[in-house]
């Protein structure tokens, strides 16, 4: 038998479906990303997949989820763009919407909590500083990290987005709360390896 992990995305969804449902889902869907936004009504519109091969469909990108919010003996330093967008990244795949995200970190850079602090529409999100700082100063955070995806895949922030993370910043340091950065989570291409970018490495801190 051969190893799974030598396997393409299609024999494994194979395991899941079988053959000719796996070729109708990738044909249908064209990847892993647009699979895993699909709702169990969407899926059972493809021929051959019925409501137990949806809902293992569904399950295995739900797991893929969790394991990223597993939670760790001790809790993860938080110190890098990449170790942020690693955090979010399996959740953020398959909405459709933007999610804003706050990471409470103490005086270590150990995270504290990851709470959605706000839903939007496909290409924005509304977000006041008195939700963030509550959240903050309930889990008494000695620093924040923002964090949001852009469903369009593209990580580049916004006017909007820059004007957020400038405001948030001003009301942080009148509170002695640090924004730390705002990671703004995308999908990678050939021609952008790295899906996500960071507005203090951009240089708006």
């Amino acid at each position: 038998m051969q190893a799974l992990e030598g396997s393409s995305n299609e024999e494994l969804l194979a395991s899941l479906a079988g053959r000719p449902a796996a070729a109708q889902l990738m044909g249908k869907f064209g990847g892993l990303s647009s699979l895993a936004q699909a709702s169990f009504a969407d899926l059972q519109r493809v021929p051959g997949v019925g409501p137990s091969k949806a809902a293992a469909i569904r399950s295995a990108f739900l797991l893929a989820q969790r394991l990223v919010r597993e939670t760790y003996p001790d809790a993860p330093v938080v110190d890098s763009p990449e170790r942020v967008a690693g955090l979010l990244r399996e959740e953020y795949r398959p909405m459709n919407v933007e999610n804003f995200h706050v990471l409470c970190l103490n005086t270590r850079r150990r995270l504290i909590s990851a709470d959605l602090v706000a839903q939007g529409t496909l290409d924005s999100v509304l977000v006041h500083p008195r939700e963030v700082f509550a959240l903050a100063m309930t889990r008494r955070a000695s620093a924040v990290i923002l964090v949001h995806n852009h469903p369009s895949g593209d990580p580049s922030p916004s006017e909007a987005d820059i004007r957020l993370t400038r405001e948030l910043i001003q009301v942080g340091r009148l509170i002695k709360i640090e924004v730390l950065d705002h990671v703004i989570v995308g999908r990678a291409t050939t021609d952008r390896p790295r899906d996500y970018s960071s507005l203090r490495e951009l240089g708006y801190f």
